[in-house]
């Protein structure tokens, strides 16, 4: 079978990064030159993904009722819109990434003249949109963003995954993936964490299915340099 890569660079926005960024991950910046590095290289497809909310996003702290609403440490219930037997639980955040501010834009210094498609999440008001690919809803999925069908439409068979944040929309980019039938990748490099003790458990659930964890110089992406020679 072929060998077609795809690299997805997830939410590598202003309000994700130091120093002004509302939901900043401490180091987001550090990692664009990783990032700039990979969509240099011959992947068949490069997509970037932005969270682009709506100003009443449920997963804003600010859009619920104190004392139960405190950013980073209030965790709530969210009912499927379609399904209110199925529910799932969340963290709340502050404000971030709002359709047409500044903190949803793409970092200055990514490279996005090299991206071929973007995909906009996280824009139902009514459900957490972690994962690029669909919320995690599924009897039924309530938001899909297409990003499935962009890859295959494009053959692709393996999937790398750099970006923010590693413990939150990274990881849940990459179960989707796997879950979609892609051979998945996370360039460790090219991420970084909200809560960096949160590692080891989401690498340990990585290894129990089969998702790769790799560095710029793992024969993984140097199979992806070679389709350029």
């Amino acid at each position: 079978m072929a060998f077609v890569p795809a690299l997805i660079v997830v939410d590598l926005q202003e309000d994700f990064c130091p120093p002004n960024g509302s939901l900043a991950v401490q180091g987001g910046r550090d990692i664009v030159p990783c990032v700039n590095e990979l969509l240099s290289m011959p992947f068949a497809i490069k997509v970037a993904t932005k969270d682009f909310h709506p100003p009443d996003h449920v997963s804003f702290a600010s859009n619920h009722a104190p004392p139960n609403n405190v950013p980073f440490t209030t965790v709530i219930t969210i009912r499927n819109p379609l399904n209110h037997d199925e529910t799932q639980e969340s963290r709340l955040w502050p404000d971030h990434c709002v359709q047409g501010t500044k903190g949803a834009e793409l970092l200055p210094e990514l490279d996005v003249d090299k991206i071929h498609h973007i995909v906009e999440k996280g824009q139902d008001k009514r459900v957490e949109m972690y994962s690029a690919f669909a919320d995690p809803f599924v009897n039924p999925t309530v938001s899909r963003s297409g990003l499935a069908d962009v890859l295959r439409g494009s053959g692709v068979t393996d999937v790398f995954i750099v970006g923010l944040a590693a413990d939150y929309c990274v990881k849940f980019t990459a179960l989707d993936a796997h879950r979609e039938g892609f051979k998945t990748w996370i360039v460790e490099d090219g991420t970084r964490a909200v809560d960096p003790a949160a590692l080891p458990a989401v690498y340990a659930e990585y290894k129990k299915l089969g998702i790769g964890l790799v560095g710029t110089e793992d024969e993984a992406l140097l199979k992806v340099k070679r389709l350029g020679s």
